[in-house]
């Protein structure tokens, strides 16, 4: 069974182009240089999952003709990530279902505050209907297929990467212990957060990404969660070593 990874959106919380910026990179014409909010779908094993539902989140299901997802797995609870979640009304409509989300207990807490309206105890007509499944750094199933979850840090906020046999995602890092690098270990395709080349509070920079991808050994590598303050697309892939590129969005990767 074939199992492939889409790039939904490879940007920073505010996206490229920037708001109001008239840099050379938010005003280049290359398309790998329009980047939405972070998240990927993945087909794995038989089921079709998204990692993170930022704003973006119905505008790149449209664009990438996906008509049906088995459930969304939560990295953390910022807006980038999880600002689009309403739009899964459509499924509950057509699949007359509740649509299951997997996420920590703290990113529960975090959705029963935005979306309150889902959570009444007579919900609104027409409000979204969540499915929550609490899921930890241990590894856990959906559909009888195992999933490893890795745990990270975004400053001081425990976030979580993913592991779906041989693709690792890992994004909105900035520390990571080698015991959890470990779980990426033997990956094919390894996805991690790089946001500018100088230092960053709460994500890794390009030379704190390369280490960890070193030391994870995947046989090709990608950057995601891309600010405008990176080179652009052509001119970034260049400069980086040949098994190691900026993802895009639309990139599909095989695994």
């Amino acid at each position: 069974m074939a199992n492939k990874v889409i790039f939904l959106g490879t940007g920073t919380s505010s996206g490229v182009p920037m708001l109001g910026c008239s840099c050379p990179v938010c005003m280049s014409s290359d398309p790998r240089d329009k980047r939405l909010r972070c998240s990927v779908y993945v087909e794995y094993e038989g089921l079709r999952l998204l990692v993170d539902a930022g704003p973006d989140f119905r505008a790149q299901l449209l664009r990438e003709n996906i008509t049906h997802v088995d459930a969304v797995l939560l990295t953390h609870h910022h807006k980038d990530h999880t600002g689009g979640l309403d739009d899964v009304r459509s499924f509950n409509y057509f699949e007359q279902r509740a649509f299951p989300i997997y996420c920590e207990e703290y990113v529960q807490e975090s959705l029963k505050r935005e979306y309150c309206y889902a959570f009444d105890e007579h919900p609104y007509p027409g409000a979204p209907q969540f499915e929550l499944h609490t899921i930890t750094d241990k590894p856990f199933e959906i559909g009888g297929v195992e999933i490893t979850p890795v745990r990270a840090l975004h400053y001081k906020l425990p976030v979580l990467g993913f592991r779906f046999g041989k693709f690792g995602y890992l994004t909105d890092a900035s520390a990571i212990t080698d015991e959890d690098i470990e779980k990426f270990r033997g990956v094919e395709y390894f996805v991690i957060n790089a946001i500018r080349y100088s230092s960053h509070i709460s994500h890794f920079s390009v030379p704190e990404a390369l280490q960890v991808i070193e030391k994870v050994g995947a046989k090709r590598s990608f950057f995601t969660h891309l600010s405008h303050q990176l080179p652009a697309h052509e001119a970034f892939k260049a400069a980086l070593p040949q098994n190691i590129e900026p993802a895009y969005d639309g990139l599909r990767i095989d695994f």
